[in-house]
């Protein structure tokens, strides 16, 4: 009879163990890295001047309107606008790694265009870094500085270099909130 009540309360211990080791775990949370990004949240409205860029300088406009992707692990921005009187659309997706400790950035433009970038955030200032642009068909690294203004205002500005040495300034914007964040 030992034995029997023994074998019962090692499956009673058993199924208790299995159980616990099935019960659904809740789904990750975003760290406070990713919802620093929050700030980008909202539709902006956009002017800048591109200039030195491989063809005529041009103004720049745009509407860009950001949300965070289910989850709030990313978020995504549409814009629509022109530079000079070329229609210009494109979609990025901006996220945390937490295992590269950078931000992430990642755009596809109507132009058949797309750029990886990784980002870090100093106090009000964001610094993109990548070696993924084109100047026609040489490649060249590429740096954005992005200074928060205000909750409602940033600047954006765009350097090129060959060699990662000498930069230059091929584009530079400011972008005024015009809606709160839907809630």
């Amino acid at each position: 009879m030992k034995r029997v009540a023994g074998l019962v309360a090692m499956c009673v211990l058993l199924l208790g163990v299995s159980m616990k080791a099935q019960a659904p775990e809740a789904p990750p949370k975003p760290g406070p890295e990713v919802k620093r990004l929050a700030y980008f949240v909202g539709t902006w409205k956009t002017v800048g001047k591109m200039t030195g860029m491989g063809g005529p300088d041009e103004t720049v406009t745009s509407t860009d309107k950001t949300e965070w992707l289910p989850g709030g692990f990313f978020i995504v921005t549409h814009s629509d606008g022109m530079m000079g009187s070329t229609p210009s659309k494109e979609m990025d997706v901006q996220g945390y790694d937490p295992k590269e400790k950078a931000y992430t950035y990642h755009s596809f433009n109507n132009v058949g265009e797309s750029v990886a970038a990784k980002g870090t955030v100093n106090g009000d200032t964001w610094l993109w870094t990548t070696d993924d642009i084109m100047m026609g068909t040489t490649p060249v690294k590429a740096r954005v500085t992005i200074r928060e203004v205000s909750k409602t205002q940033f600047t954006f500005k765009l350097e090129t270099s060959p060699d990662g040495k000498a930069w230059t300034t091929g584009y530079e914007s400011t972008s005024t909130k015009v809606m709160p964040a839907a809630k």
